[in-house]
C-alpha cells in the first residue's frame, strides 16, 4: 500500500512539475498605455502569440493615458496574485507606487516600451530609442543640408521619448547650422500636437524642420503645416504605422519615420518572463533594433 502511495505521489509531483515547466499555471497581468495606437495593438499581439506558446494566461488592461487608472490596474493584479506584471507606463515616474506595490507582494515586474523610474523592475524591453532618435536626426540633417531651424514636438513624461529626443539632439548637434528653436509638448496625441505645432508655426515663420516623437505627433504636426500652407517644412516621425507610411508615400512634408518592431517587443517580453520563471539570469535592459523608413523603404516594403 505504501509503495503504491509513493508511486502515485511521485506521478503527481512529476505531472505538476511538467505542467509548471510548460507554464500552464502562470498568469500575467498586463497594463498597457493604450489600445488606441497601432503600435500597442501590435505589441499586444506579440504578447498574446508568445504567451500562447508557453500556455500563460494574460489578463490585459489598458490605461488610455490615465495614470490613476493604471495604478488601480496594477493594484488589481496584486490582489489577484498574478505571477508577473507587465507595464507600459503612462508616466515613468508616476507609475512607481504601482511598481512598488507589486514589489511588496513579491510579484516580478517587467516594463515594455516605456521604462519606470522607481520601484524594482526585473527587465525593461524596448526599442533602442537613443539609436532611433539619432537616425531621425541624421535624416533631418541630410534633408536640410545641415542648415535650418527645427522644432521638436515632445512628450517628456515618458523615458522612451526622452531617449529619442536625446538621440535626435546628439545627431543634429554635430551640425552647427542646425538650431532647435522650439521644444513643445504634444502629449503624444494628434490633436494636441496639431495645436502646439500651430503655435510654433506662428512664432517661427522661417521654420525648416519638425521632429515628432511618435506618429500621432508627426501626423498632428503634418495637419498643422498643411493648414498653414507651410509644406516646405521637413517632418520626421517615429513608429512607421500605416497612416504615417501612407503620408510618406504620398509625398507630404512627412518624409521619414523611425521604424519600430512592437510585436517583437511583445514577444521578447514574454521570453524574458519565461526565462525568469525558469530561474535564469535576465538582462536588466533588452534593446530592440530600429531603422529608418522613407518613401524608398515603403516602395520596397509595402505596409499590410
Amino acid at each position: 500500500m505504501k509503495r503504491t502511495l509513493i508511486i502515485v505521489l511521485c506521478a503527481l509531483a512529476f505531472a505538476c512539475a511538467k505542467k509548471e515547466e510548460k507554464g500552464q499555471t502562470r498568469t500575467i497581468g498586463v497594463a498597457l498605455l493604450t489600445r488606441g495606437h497601432i503600435f500597442y495593438k501590435d505589441l499586444e499581439e506579440g504578447l498574446r502569440q508568445e504567451a500562447a506558446k508557453e500556455h500563460y494566461e494574460l489578463v490585459i488592461t489598458s490605461a488610455e493615458f490615465d495614470l490613476g487608472k493604471q495604478i488601480n490596474q496594477i493594484e488589481d493584479f496584486v490582489a489577484r496574485r498574478v505571477d508577473a506584471v507587465i507595464v507600459c507606463p503612462v508616466d515613468s515616474k508616476g507609475v512607481a507606487p504601482g511598481v512598488q506595490k507589486a514589489n511588496d507582494a513579491n510579484i516580478p515586474v517587467f516594463t515594455a516600451d516605456i521604462a519606470a523610474e522607481g520601484g524594482k523592475v526585473v527587465s525593461h524591453i524596448a526599442s533602442d530609442n537613443v539609436a532611433g532618435g539619432r537616425l531621425a536626426g541624421e535624416y533631418m540633417a541630410k534633408a536640410l543640408n545641415g542648415k535650418g531651424r527645427i522644432a521638436i514636438v515632445n512628450n517628456p513624461v515618458a523615458t522612451s521619448v526622452l531617449d529619442r529626443v536625446q538621440g535626435f539632439r546628439d545627431a543634429i548637434g554635430k551640425f552647427p547650422g542646425l538650431t532647435v528653436v522650439a521644444d513643445v509638448n504634444g502629449q503624444a496625441v494628434r490633436d494636441k500636437s496639431l495645436e502646439v505645432t500651430a503655435d510654433v508655426l506662428q512664432a517661427n515663420p522661417q521654420l525648416d524642420g519638425i521632429f515628432g516623437i511618435n506618429d500621432a505627433t508627426a501626423l498632428g504636426a503634418l495637419d498643422a503645416v498643411q493648414q498653414f500652407k507651410r509644406t516646405n517644412i521637413i517632418i520626421v516621425g517615429y513608429d512607421a504605422t500605416p497612416p504615417a507610411a501612407d503620408a510618406i508615400t504620398r509625398g507630404t512634408p512627412l518624409k521619414a519615420d523611425v521604424i519600430q518592431y512592437p510585436a517583437k517587443i511583445g514577444t521578447i517580453t514574454i521570453d524574458m518572463i519565461h526565462d525568469y520563471f525558469a530561474g535564469k539570469q535576465v538582462p536588466a535592459v533588452v534593446p530592440v533594433e530600429v531603422g529608418i523608413a522613407d518613401a524608398d523603404y515603403f516602395a520596397k516594403n509595402p505596409q499590410k
